[in-house]
């Protein structure tokens, strides 16, 4: 790592986003995830938004879990159009908004009151481009003004491989990619949706086995090439992907 100060309680994030990334957060940056980490925890008191509480969880399980995206998506052009889909408490997206700060990110969280969360983090870290969609990823898959729209599409630990695609592929625009992180059983889930894929106009790319720092589970990162248009019947009707996936 570069010879910098090393600058607080947030040197442990920096120095994992060198080693694992080799992503230099400035000060400012820094200072982000640090608030960021404080207002998750003082928020997660009275709404429900991680199981991940202690700060050090807080900076690998989400911070650092998050930025891996940027092993799969550099290089990123910075004025990329960018969708995370399931948000929760802004992950995958916001971390890398922070690092990234001229994509255009759209949060599509269903839950009022994460959405709430997600308005008053953007707000408190001053993040600019930021769109927050309180809607079903399925509404948004028929909705003129996202549907096969963005660069990037994200989502984490949002449902089984089968049914997250129908949420993901009609976002993407042609040339585009779909991301989904998913744990040690994203192997086997993405075989078993490999006709789905095709049917959505997806092409598997890669998938890139992910080791983070004290957490003994493997994670991946699924990189989908949208390579066809999405016929115009997907996604169905909200529930439908969850009730009879593809």
């Amino acid at each position: 790592m570069p010879d910098h100060p090393i600058y607080g309680p947030q040197a442990r994030l920096r120095r994992i986003a060198w080693e694992m990334l080799n992503l230099e957060l400035n000060p400012a940056q820094v200072d982000a995830f640090a608030i960021y980490s404080e207002e998750l925890r003082r928020w997660n008191e009275r709404v429900n938004l991680t199981a991940i509480t202690d700060p050090e969880g807080i900076e690998i399980r989400h911070f650092v879990d998050s930025l891996t995206c940027l092993l799969a998506m550099r290089p990123l052009a910075p004025d990329a159009r960018v969708i995370d889909v399931g948000s929760g408490a802004g992950f995958p997206g916001l971390p890398i908004k922070i690092v990234c700060p001229r994509v255009r990110l759209t949060l599509v969280e269903s839950t009022g009151k994460k959405v709430d969360f997600l308005a008053h983090i953007v707000e408190r870290l001053g993040l600019e481009g930021v769109t927050l969609a309180n809607e079903r990823a399925e509404t948004l898959g028929q909705d003129a003004a996202h549907r096969e729209q963005y660069d990037w599409v994200l989502a984490r630990a949002v449902a089984g491989m089968r049914t997250l695609v129908e949420y993901l592929l009609p976002l993407a625009k042609v040339g585009g990619r779909c991301l989904p992180q998913k744990g040690e059983s994203a192997p086997q889930e993405t075989v078993e949706a490999q006709e789905a894929i095709r049917l959505l106009g997806g092409r598997v790319a890669q998938l890139t086995p992910i080791e983070l720092p004290s957490v003994a589970d493997t994670r991946y990162l699924v990189d989908i090439e949208k390579v066809a248009t999405s016929p115009p019947q997907y996604p169905r009707r909200p529930g439908m992907p969850n009730k009879r996936p593809l």
